[in-house]
């Protein structure tokens, strides 16, 4: 259910916890966004939480995808957010971990997220959204699907922050990181994800 995670916390003013040295920017990507490179640039630091001159976009619609890779493994307990204001709040937010490639919008409809998250409207301040921790405990990278804005039209990120801590990745004769909800019925998904990329870059169009 959408409702059924939209537990949401004020901040406080430390970033002790911040996972921002850790997110790989340079590879960070987006879909439907109205420029690319903006998926980059609503991944700032702390200090700039609340800035609102940089933001992402979304493009032909409502919907947007940010594909956020992690450079080591990680324990996501919350994703920070800066909405738009008004008709460009994005009301929902499905969230999909590990997945190699970031998702299509066909995908995302058909795939079960590992998590709902029904998105504060009228909030201009930096919100946290706590997670389920041990659906998150071992996470290289995360798909956030914003969609279903107010106006209908269009949707607006100012920033996008993470918070939790580093996990020691277990050797176990393979390289892969799983989280707990993926089974092996998302292994389809990957495979052809992976074949559909060829390992190229995904960004809006």
């Amino acid at each position: 259910m959408e409702g059924n995670n939209s537990l949401a916390a004020d901040l406080s003013g430390t970033d002790l916890s911040s996972l921002f040295p850790l997110i790989d920017r340079a590879n960070v990507h987006g879909l439907n966004l109205a420029i690319p490179e903006q998926a980059k640039a609503v991944i700032k630091p702390w200090s700039e939480r609340e800035d609102t001159t940089v933001y992402a976009d979304s493009g032909v619609d409502d919907q947007m995808i940010i594909h956020v890779p992690f450079a080591q493994n990680v324990r996501v307990k919350s994703i920070i957010l800066k909405l738009g204001r008004g008709e460009t709040t994005p009301r929902h937010l499905r969230v999909y971990a590990n997945y190699p490639n970031i998702i299509d919008f066909s995908d995302a409809e058909s795939v079960q997220p590992h998590l709902n998250i029904s998105l504060l409207e009228g909030e201009t301040a930096v919100v946290e959204y706590p997670l389920k921790v041990a659906a998150f405990s071992s996470v290289h990278s995360l798909s956030l699907y914003f969609r279903e804005s107010v106006g209908g039209e269009l949707s607006r990120v100012y920033y996008l922050g993470f918070k939790g801590d580093v996990r020691t990745l277990r050797k176990e004769g393979t390289n892969k990181l799983e989280v707990a909800a993926a089974d092996a019925a998302d292994a389809p998904l990957v495979d052809r994800l992976a074949q559909k990329t060829g390992g190229q870059q995904t960004t809006a169009r």
